[in-house]
């Protein structure tokens, strides 16, 4: 929902990790959409309000919890963030089950396209799974980055830095990272799933 829609006001606020500066958005106390970090501040900032058309808000304490729990995940601590209310009532009802189950994933631990479709009662639906992880509105939340590809081939990923913020993500959750196998052998393009 964009701000001057029917309905309370949509915030968001900007705060420092060591992937960069994150943003989450959220109306009343549940998140709305978080952010990875564009290449500035500003930027992240300009992307958040052009697309939920937030403004900047002081913290409930709910949205605070939150984002101290996210920064624990980004520190290394396998922090839960299933306490988080989140509104996924934007989301078709597919992405809603897809958001849900994702979650259900611990840090440090990997799902495929394909196992998520089969505990959604499905195999055949993996790509759909894909295409709602591609526009996943709750990075680190939900956490589409413990989705992986058939093998643990590492896919294509919308945050900026693209599979090396996949990689980052996977490495501060001690998943552990396949020997290269791009095609000149520089990028790790497979991780071995944890189970």
């Amino acid at each position: 929902m964009r701000a001057g829609d029917a309905g309370p006001l949509v915030h968001f606020a900007l705060f420092p990790t060591p992937l960069g500066g994150c943003g989450i958005a959220w109306r009343g106390d549940a998140v709305v959409a978080t952010f990875l970090p564009e290449r500035t501040d500003a930027a992240t900032a300009a992307r958040l309000t052009a697309r939920i058309g937030a403004t900047r808000g002081e913290l409930p304490a709910p949205i605070h919890r939150a984002i101290q729990s996210i920064l624990a995940l980004l520190e290394g601590d396998r922090a839960d963030l299933s306490f988080i209310a989140c509104d996924f009532s934007e989301c078709d009802p597919f992405a809603a089950k897809v958001f849900a189950l994702t979650r259900t994933i611990p840090a440090g631990e990997t799902l495929t396209y394909g196992d998520v479709a089969s505990r959604l009662g499905d195999k055949q639906l993996a790509r759909k799974v894909g295409q709602a992880l591609g526009r996943n509105p709750f990075p680190i939340i939900v956490p589409c980055h413990r989705v992986i590809g058939a093998g643990g081939r590492l896919t294509g990923f919308s945050a900026v830095g693209g599979i090396e913020t996949i990689l980052k993500l996977l490495a501060i959750e001690g998943v552990s990272i396949g020997e290269p196998t791009g095609l000149f052998g520089h990028l790790p393009m497979a991780v071995k799933p944890r189970r």
